[in-house]
């Protein structure tokens, strides 16, 4: 089986890390070999795979090293539940620097270090947020990553946020191998959720790969910074993770998405009638106060 390297992406807070280990942890469980890189300097992409507060991160340990050459492979590449490969890229101190720098480095220094080794089934990159641009982009940009999932919701913010992305993916697709891969709804039991995201998929030009339910067992294991794979394997959340990890080994279906406009998207809540009027007005105003921003990371 050739290497797979896949992207997380989705809005800030949706859930992508805890997603991203559960589903790790799932495809480990069935025997793939795995890899998770954290591209979020709160380096909180392996605590669960590694039952730990924090893993120290290749940006941390290269400064107090002198620099990122004086570091070992093995001083950055931890093993985790079922010898998952966990690192952090980490980043600066708050306010100071581009933390987007911290991915560029790590990635850099794994591939330099043989880090992807050649039975090594699948890579995640667990990127911070919905930003596609400098250093956060660079799973997209230098093709590192050719399968991208987005971690979404059916909340207005979220779906924005996946066609944002899916807009930076189209501009990186069209000189690169790099391609969508589907939805991950990541419930927030709101009306309807499962019709608005297939939905919003079907517009995108892919697919929902599959609707994880809300349940409160993830705060469970997460409170023991474990998975629920490993926390309960016997839960039917479990299973949730498990159904979800086989649809992506089994996932076939790359395209170049077709991002919609923000009428488009409006549309689609109205059509779903999970906005009114009222609605309409207030996010069209936050739409235009945020469109430079968006248009500058695009």
């Amino acid at each position: 089986m050739a290497l797979r390297q896949c992207a997380i992406y989705g809005k800030g807070g949706i859930g992508k890390s805890t997603t991203t280990q559960n589903l790790v942890a799932a495809l480990a469980e069935a025997g793939k070999k795995v890899m998770i890189v954290g591209c979020d300097p709160k380096a909180d992409s392996t605590r669960l795979i590694l039952h730990a507060k924090a893993q120290d991160t290749i940006m941390q340990m290269a400064a107090d090293a002198g620099s990122v050459e004086d570091l070992e492979l093995d001083d950055v590449l931890k093993p985790g539940y079922k010898e998952i490969m966990c690192v952090e890229s980490g980043g600066p101190e708050p306010g100071v620097g581009c933390a987007g720098r911290g991915v560029i480095t790590a990635i850099n220094f794994l591939e330099e270090e043989g880090a992807y080794e050649e039975d090594l089934d699948f890579v995640f990159y667990d990127v911070l947020g919905d930003v596609v641009c400098g250093g956060f982009a660079m799973p997209i940009r230098e093709n590192k990553a050719q399968e991208i999932y987005i971690v979404c919701s059916g909340e207005m913010m979220a779906m924005y946020a996946a066609n944002n992305i899916s807009k930076g993916i189209v501009k990186y697709a069209n000189s690169g191998s790099v391609r969508l891969a589907g939805l991950i709804c990541n419930s927030r039991n709101t009306d309807r959720e499962d019709e608005l995201i297939d939905a919003l998929a079907a517009k995108l030009g892919t697919t929902m790969i599959h609707f994880v339910p809300r349940d409160n067992v993830v705060q469970h294991a997460e409170i023991r910074r474990m998975t629920v794979i490993e926390y309960d394997p016997k839960a039917k959340q479990a299973d949730e993770y498990r159904a979800l990890a086989k649809k992506i080994a089994e996932n076939t279906n790359f395209v170049i998405p077709t991002p919609i406009s923000m009428d488009d998207l409006e549309d689609l809540l109205m059509e779903f009638g999970l906005m009114d009027e009222e609605d309409e007005t207030i996010i069209g105003q936050v739409a235009a106060e945020v469109a430079p921003e968006v248009a500058a990371t695009a």
